[in-house]
């Protein structure tokens, strides 16, 4: 398949300005050909235990026997993802960037699941299960779904009716600043500050546009010396834009029209920094360079296409009732059985992707698409995500339930405090820690 070169010419943006004060809580996109939800549905958070536990996957893993296909990035527990390895451990002493980079102690292990009719992103402790805060994600109707986390830890949640805004992880990095005494933050589902009180939110773009929905950091460039990343970008998409922001401060720094008729649904990035996006309203894999904002189109697989995110060796992967994984030497696809899936995907950084079906979670090996793994759930799960210690989340489709899941001992805990959720996107900075750096497709 050759690869359509687009314009890739760099406006100043329509979607830079400000959000419409009437911005309603529905989806004011087209029509959405999967069910993505609006936010006029209503919910309310339940107070009391923030988690249950229950052994409900049955099914034992497959054998496993493909070969790795050469690994050039990080597997799991393993986040060397750009350091000077030559550098003492002096300053940092292994700690990385606390969310999964530079030496790779990750002390930030949070996973990041939007509320959208609560119009609110929910910070979670992947490894205890509790609620460590929950956040407005605009001032008013904001219909948040797609996060993504960087390599520090922080988030990005984008606004289908217009709007990003990043949260610090660490309330360290919280600042007071309105004047009143201490720490203003939400601690949890039944603490929302008012949006003008929260001071873990770093800062807030308002964009015009009908949809708002791809999110996906770029990692950056590790300090030794600060014992941070620097430099990290965002990428988004508002309507046919799509837009890199500055992470520091949410300006925008550069704009690239990828033509009409776009309707971008989700996006990620590899190790380079180079954005993939997914638009199934042209039906095209778009793949924007970080360096010079050149951009290449792929047709999408007959399958259709929901999801995507990255794997080690910087493929593309996108999912709808199958994973169909790009092929970057000869931009071809490989598609999986039909598994009647229909959610997100995400690879465990090594040799599986997890997909998210209609009954529970599967695991296909990346190279032979063989199924690997089946983890019965009671409800369709509509986003996955894969944490540092390995385990793979399912967030329900429009509910109150994530759960996570053991894929060694099979063993699935509930957390079930969610209002309306609804997040398939990088929601806790694995895939971005994993991600290779593919090169340019070829072919």
């Amino acid at each position: 398949m050759i690869a359509a070169a687009l314009t890739s010419g760099l406006t100043s943006g329509a979607c830079g300005g400000e959000d419409p004060a009437q911005a309603s809580g529905s989806d004011g996109s087209s029509t959405d050909p999967t069910g993505d939800p609006s936010g006029s549905s209503s919910g309310s958070a339940t107070a009391g235990t923030t988690a249950t536990t229950a052994t409900t996957a049955t099914s034992a893993p497959g054998d496993s026997s493909s070969e790795d296909g050469g690994d050039d990035g990080p597997g799991p527990g393993n986040f060397d993802v750009g350091f000077i390895p030559d550098v003492p451990e002096v300053a940092c002493g292994g700690k990385g960037g606390k969310g999964g980079g530079g030496g790779g102690n990750v002390e930030l292990a949070y996973i990041w699941i939007a509320n959208s009719a609560q119009s609110t992103v929910s910070k979670i402790n992947t490894d205890t299960m509790e609620e460590e805060g929950r956040y407005q994600a605009k001032p008013a109707a904001g219909d948040p779904s797609r996060t993504s986390v960087n390599l520090d830890g922080d988030v990005a949640v984008a606004n289908r009716n217009g709007g990003v805004a990043k949260f610090w992880a660490n309330t360290a990095d919280c600042e007071e600043s309105n004047g009143q005494p201490g720490l203003q933050t939400s601690s949890g589902t039944n603490d929302v500050l008012p949006w003008e009180d929260e001071e873990c939110r770093a800062w807030y773009s308002p964009f015009a546009c009908n949809s708002n929905r791809p999110v996906a950091w770029t990692r950056g460039e590790w300090n030794e010396s600060t014992c941070s990343y620097e430099n990290e970008k965002l990428w988004t998409v508002c309507d046919s834009e799509v837009l890199l922001l500055d992470g520091d401060d949410g300006t925008t720094e550069q704009v690239i029209d990828v033509g009409g008729g776009t309707f971008m649904y989700g996006g990620a990035a590899d190790a380079d920094g180079n954005f993939w996006g997914l638009d199934s309203g042209t039906g095209r894999l778009i793949r924007v360079n970080h360096e010079d904002y050149t951009t290449l189109a792929f047709g999408l697989p007959p399958s259709g296409a929901y999801g995507i995110t990255v794997d080690k060796e910087g493929r593309p992967w996108v999912c709808s009732s199958t994973v169909a994984r790009f092929n970057l030497d000869t931009s071809d696809w490989s598609v999986s059985p039909d598994n009647s899936g229909g959610g997100g995907c995400m690879t465990d950084g090594d040799a599986t992707i997890w997909h998210g079906t209609g009954t529970g979670m599967v695991g296909f090996d990346t190279e032979t698409l063989d199924l690997l793994y089946t983890i019965p759930l009671p409800e369709y799960v509509h986003g996955i995500s894969v944490d540092f210690a390995g385990k793979v989340w399912g967030v329900g489709f429009a509910s109150n339930n994530a759960y996570r899941a053991d894929p060694e001992t099979l063993e699935v805990t509930t957390f079930n405090q969610l209002v309306g959720a609804y997040t398939y996107s990088d929601m806790t900075g694995f895939q971005l820690s994993s991600a290779g750096g593919g090169g340019v497709p070829q072919g």
